[in-house]
């Protein structure tokens, strides 16, 4: 028995879910640092608390997977779990900005941390079922369309999320000036906004999609496969040693990619009002929440272009295969990041994020494409979640000695760790030539 051939607006709408997620997800990437700011933290200190976004999403994605290979309700399989998980996103959403009505009980940065930790725990729930059901649902030649529709919905949620604080100000008239302590009025709008867009879009997927049940999903196991009689949860340890060779190949590629994505998520904001801008790192007033919202441009810019080039990548895979489109999208997004430090003015930064949308499109899709061929279909949902350890760790390492190294060896200066995540992309685009793709599909006249 094979599994059934999808037409796009079926993808679509099993997709659509991701939209609401990246959208809350940028919101967190554009505005977490400035956030953290004015609550008081120090732009060397960004990195230790984004730290705690990584660590839950080290211990979250395994634990989801291995329980949504085995759950089956009236939900189905995997929707149960993006449904929990948007919804206590969006509790993170609207209260990580308003931290500072609980300064009776703790600080608003604490408060504002803790809400940082909630959101990203709960984008992990709900994103790695997303990317096991594509694997779940799809046959193998209509996954790398699936993983492409998966980045084109990411970018648009990417760039409303990113535009939003943006566009409220500059064409809704929302204020964006602050005073000291407080989160402006367009950033506290942009995340109830978020918040609200994902639980609908989330929605969407939950009663437009039909997973098989656990007996059709049985027909499509391959016969050599053992059929688990005992499982518990310890077995993601054995799972982890036991991971495919693609999958091993694969962890540097993420390791380098997610480094440098990292560092950019966390030191734009003000790495570029420093060096663009010329403003003085403990400069938070008007000017700095007016670069604050430009990187939110910036942002959507990057997403904007991976949305389209999302539309490009199964033909490009096609043609000159996926790990050489992978390889060559790293490049320019590592070149891209790079760039910034030359860039004369802010408006020539979005060439430089075309670069970086080129390679987030990449990073989103090709990977997990490249990877669902070489899984078991009974554990697709544990190791997609295992796979997350090679997004998360290098996040993890990074939030530890992405500060110091800022403090200490850049002397303060952020833009620097741009450019270091720029060099850590290409060594990224290196590596993915040491990747065995075991269903890739080249046509090619050689």
């Amino acid at each position: 028995m094979e599994k059934r051939k999808l037409s796009f607006w079926d993808i679509w709408n099993m997709s659509f879910g991701f939209l609401g997620i990246q959208m809350g997800f940028a919101l967190q990437n554009a505005n977490a640092s400035r956030i953290l700011q004015i609550f008081g933290a120090d732009v060397h200190e960004l990195s230790w608390f984004w730290i705690v976004a990584p660590l839950t999403g080290l211990i979250v994605q395994p634990i989801i997977g291995y329980y949504s290979d085995r759950t089956w309700t009236k939900l189905g399989r995997r929707r149960p779990y993006f449904l929990a998980g948007a919804l206590l996103a969006s509790i993170g959403l609207i209260l990580m900005p308003n931290a500072e009505m609980f300064t009776a009980f703790m600080p608003a940065l604490w408060v504002g941390a803790g809400m940082l930790m909630i959101m990203d725990a709960s984008f992990n729930i709900a994103m790695e079922p997303f990317r096991a059901l594509v694997a779940d649902i799809l046959p193998s030649d209509q996954r790398t369309l699936g993983f492409s529709v998966q980045t084109i919905l990411i970018g648009i949620g990417a760039v409303v999320g990113s535009w939003l604080p943006y566009v409220l100000t500059n064409w809704f008239g929302i204020v964006n000036e602050t005073q000291p302590g407080e989160v402006p009025t367009n950033l506290l709008w942009s995340f109830i906004i978020g918040a609200t867009v994902l639980v609908i879009s989330i929605l969407i997927t939950v009663f437009t999609t039909k997973e098989y049940s656990p007996e059709e999903m049985a027909q499509f196991t391959d016969d050599k496969e053992e059929v688990e009689e005992e499982s518990s949860i310890l077995d993601i340890f054995t799972d982890f040693k036991k991971m495919p060779l693609t999958m091993k190949q694969l962890s540097s590629v993420q390791f380098f990619s997610w480094f440098g994505l990292f560092g950019m998520w966390v030191f734009s904001t003000p790495a570029i009002a420093h060096h663009i801008y010329g403003l003085g790192l403990e400069d938070h007033g008007t000017a700095y929440q007016n670069a604050g919202d430009w990187v939110g441009i910036l942002f959507g810019v990057y997403n904007a272009v991976s949305a389209v080039y999302a539309f490009f990548l199964p033909a490009i895979a096609k043609k000159i295969g996926r790990k050489m489109t992978h390889a060559v999208s790293l490049f320019f997004g590592g070149l891209g990041l790079i760039s910034i430090y030359f860039m004369p003015n802010e408006n020539w930064l979005i060439l430089s994020m075309i670069g970086v949308g080129i390679a987030w499109a990449s990073i989103l899709a090709m990977p997990y494409a490249i990877l669902a061929g070489s899984i078991p279909a009974k554990k697709m949902g544990v190791y997609m979640g295992i796979f997350n350890f090679f997004i998360v760790l290098p996040q993890i390492i990074n939030a530890i000695i992405g500060g110091p190294i800022v403090k200490y060896f850049y002397g303060g200066n952020p833009i620097y760790a741009l450019i270091m995540s720029g060099v850590s992309l290409l060594i990224a685009a290196m590596l993915v030539f040491k990747v065995k793709d075991v269903d890739d599909v080249v046509t090619t006249n050689s």
